[in-house]
């Protein structure tokens, strides 16, 4: 929309050109990068899910959302429960396939921020929370007795 915004008020159309060029490609290069994770985020406060990518660095969790660069947030995280989206979640996130899990990261400012990956990557939205985290590769808790929409890591 502001590339036509632009192209009315009198700029080149080469130059809107190889802005566009870029930002295609710098989206892109998202998807290459080490420890890329396809995620579809709800911010707190908001209805929808926004697409995206992300990357765990320690304890911090980085996403940039797609195909543009226009919303991004970096937080750091003090613990990662799972749960089973329900009905109206499972319709939003039917592109992902099914198995689709929840994670909702708890940060240190105490705004939950929920994430939804598709299930072969769904063990990568855990990051350095995996090894206390309750997963089994059949999506039904830990073997710990801890339901999966119940399993918890870090404080509540």
């Amino acid at each position: 929309m502001i590339w036509a915004i632009l192209a009315l008020l009198g700029v080149p159309l080469w130059l809107c050109a190889a802005g566009i060029t870029i930002l295609v490609f710098r989206n892109r290069g998202l998807r290459t990068r080490y420890g890329d994770i396809p995620v579809r985020v709800k911010r707190p406060g908001k209805t929808r899910w926004t697409r995206g990518h992300a990357v765990w660095v320690s304890d911090v969790f980085a996403w940039r959302g797609s195909p543009a660069a226009w919303s991004e947030d970096i937080v750091q995280v003090t613990g990662v429960r799972v749960r089973i989206p329900d009905e109206k979640e499972r319709h939003k996130l039917r592109r992902l396939g099914d198995g689709v899990q929840i994670a909702t990261l708890s940060s240190l400012d105490g705004e939950p921020l929920e994430v939804a990956t598709w299930p072969e990557d769904r063990t990568a939205l855990f990051g350095p929370f995996l090894a206390t985290t309750a997963v089994s590769a059949r999506g039904n808790g830990g073997g710990n007795g801890v339901p999966r929409d119940r399993a918890q890591v870090g404080p509540s």
